[in-house]
């Protein structure tokens, strides 16, 4: 038997313009009381992307907010809980769904989509979900770790053997994503968890922060401010050109065993 933990969430999340864009498509939500939080990225001409972002949110809150039991807490569940990773993936078809639907009855918003990556903190536990190429990360004893996949061009090329790193930091199609929500009324949702230890720091970014700002600078940034390395990570990535809108969430956890 595992034993009981007593967890205690500090957290802050902020979304800026940059310096070149001039709307803001991305959206966050940080609910620490809950132990929610999401990133979405969004995209599509005719302010599509600020909707399409935005009802992503507000869906995925909705559907959360009705699918209470589950996301709970996992009693009488075997770890990791199926039914929590089921329900963050049925909550991010619910907003493709959402999306899709307004795009359907609004022809000028017609192909707008977001990325999506979202955390559920349950009884020690995160649980994510995530679509495109927002980030989640961990830091945990100084190391930084990327938790999700990126669902882009140039990362299945890289995995295919076809692109060095080094060259799909450069490559023209390096803002391309494979997977996105709303383009279609459901998607393949990555789904993980992790089980968290005192001190850890998870991360969730748009790319306007992990396109400009390298893993050593966000892992120093973090281990120096914690929760309060939310404006130091997008002051550093408007301080490099600021070319993308950029959205952090940071959440530190204390956990104690007993």
């Amino acid at each position: 038997m595992q034993p009981s933990k007593s967890l205690a969430i500090e957290a802050y999340g902020d979304t800026d313009v940059g310096r070149v864009r001039p709307a803001n498509q991305d959206a966050f939500l940080c609910l620490p009381e809950e132990g929610a939080f999401i990133v979405a990225d969004g995209m599509g001409g005719h302010a599509g992307g600020e909707v399409a972002s935005m009802l992503c949110i507000l869906a995925i809150q909705t559907f959360m907010e009705s699918a209470e039991a589950p996301l709970a807490s996992r009693d009488g569940c075997e770890h990791p809980c199926q039914p929590v990773m089921q329900a963050l993936s049925d909550a991010v078809n619910h907003a493709a769904v959402r999306i899709y639907e307004r795009a359907c009855e609004q022809p000028s918003l017609k192909g707008m989509g977001t990325t999506v990556t979202m955390l559920k903190i349950v009884d020690g536990c995160g649980y994510f979900a995530h679509v495109g190429d927002s980030r989640l990360y961990l830091l945990r004893q100084g190391a930084l770790q990327q938790l999700t996949t990126d669902h882009s061009w140039v990362n299945e090329q890289m995995s295919a053997g076809l692109l060095s790193r080094e060259e799909a930091a450069l490559h023209p199609y390096r803002n391309i994503i494979t997977r996105s929500v709303g383009c279609r009324e459901e998607v393949n949702v990555e789904t993980g968890f992790i089980d968290l230890c005192d001190d850890d720091c998870l991360l969730l970014c748009s790319d306007g922060l992990h396109g400009s700002v390298s893993n050593a600078e966000i892992a120093r940034l973090l281990i120096d401010g914690g929760a309060y390395a939310v404006r130091p990570l997008i002051d550093l990535a408007n301080d490099r050109g600021g070319e993308d809108n950029v959205t952090v969430v940071v959440v530190k956890v204390y956990v104690s065993e007993f």
